[in-house]
């Protein structure tokens, strides 16, 4: 099992001319993060002042995560209506393989 986003849905066309979705699904991981500790004095002053900055002014997010391309699905409009889910951009999804068969699985 592995969690996928959203990341982008557009509209397309197949080669007989049929419309049809592009959905690209990316997988979520979260990123462990690693405490590094300068050897130097003059390096942990200025990690310190940094992450006192960073507390006070949030300039990047404090939760980070790693995402790659995963999957990308290129469906009809009746193979995506018979899939039966309604794909939102960054709604996230639950990916289960089993048995030649992918389910899709809604997250809170």
């Amino acid at each position: 099992m592995f969690r996928v986003r959203v990341h982008k849905i557009e509209s397309i066309r197949d080669l007989d001319g049929n419309l049809g979705k592009r959905i690209e699904l990316i997988e979520e991981r979260q990123i462990p993060r690693f405490i590094v500790r300068p050897k130097t004095e003059e390096a942990k002053v200025v990690q310190d002042v940094l992450q006192a900055v960073q507390q006070q002014i949030p300039m990047f997010p404090v939760k980070r995560q790693f995402a790659t391309p995963k999957i990308i699905l290129f469906l009809t409009e009746q193979e995506y209506e018979s899939l039966d889910i309604n794909f939102d951009v960054n709604q996230i999804y639950e990916i289960t393989l089993e048995n030649q068969t992918a389910r899709f699985t809604k997250t809170a």
